[in-house]
């Protein structure tokens, strides 16, 4: 299994509820022999420390600060920002600077060694957590994903993006209640009960035995929709943050 992770329509909720669960479910999945592939570069920006430090070599964690400043250069040359972000989006839902966003975003990734960094829609070969430079812009990041591998995708949101993925199944977590149950059409696992009292290790271990059924065949909600044939976008020339 290679599995993307995403997240869109973040909110405040998202770097304390699911993104840290996917990230337990990512480490899981890392145990078992599988592969989990973060992605969307401008939203772990101010974070990429916390990645650097858990690169298997040298020559892994220095490609991804070659990627940051690369970017850095990039949106300069385009008249943006990196830190043109978060979205108003983003702010309506409690999240005020990129870097409580790029915080949860990390999240994602769990917590084991970071075993290769790749360039974008790059063939992932590699086992375990890595890394693949892509642009934040959710259908951007997940096309690069899915070209290089990527067979599932899991997508966090906590203002409702409905994204949907072909021919990657897309599971939706909801990182609040209410979003979940004004959306529960197209949200997968709601991780808003972890404010309840749910541990984050067992809604890790939910999002992981979902993973594995919807690698089986069993169908996403996106998938029961339709949604997803829009989603192809690779990376267009110009400044796509």
């Amino acid at each position: 299994l290679v599995l993307a992770l995403q997240c869109g329509g973040s909110d405040g909720y998202s770097g304390i509820t699911a993104n840290p669960a996917l990230g337990e479910a990512a480490d899981i999945l890392v145990r078992h022999g599988g592969t989990a592939v973060l992605s969307e570069t401008p939203e772990i920006y101010g974070a990429e420390h916390l990645l650097t430090r858990r690169a298997a070599t040298r020559e892994v964690g220095e490609k991804l600060v070659r990627i940051i400043k690369w970017w850095e250069e990039y949106c300069a040359r385009n008249g943006g920002s990196m830190d043109n972000n978060p979205s108003p989006g983003n702010k309506a839902g409690g999240l005020t600077t990129i870097l409580e966003k790029s915080l949860g975003a990390a999240a994602k990734g769990g917590t084991t060694t970071m075993r290769a960094v790749y360039n974008y829609a790059e063939r992932v070969s590699a086992k375990g957590f890595v890394y693949m430079d892509t642009p934040g812009y959710d259908p951007v990041g997940a096309t690069g994903q899915v070209a290089g591998g990527c067979n599932v995708l899991c997508f966090t949101t906590g203002r409702g993006s409905a994204y949907g993925c072909k021919p990657t199944p897309s599971i939706k977590l909801a990182t609040n209640s209410d979003i979940y149950r004004r959306m529960i059409e197209d949200m997968d696992i709601n991780c808003g009960d972890i404010l309840d009292g749910v541990s984050l290790k067992d809604k890790g271990s939910e999002i992981f035995e979902l993973i594995l059924k919807v690698a089986s065949g069993e169908r996403t909600k996106s998938e029961h929709l339709g949604y997803g044939d829009n989603e192809f976008v690779p990376w267009q020339i110009g400044a796509t943050m």
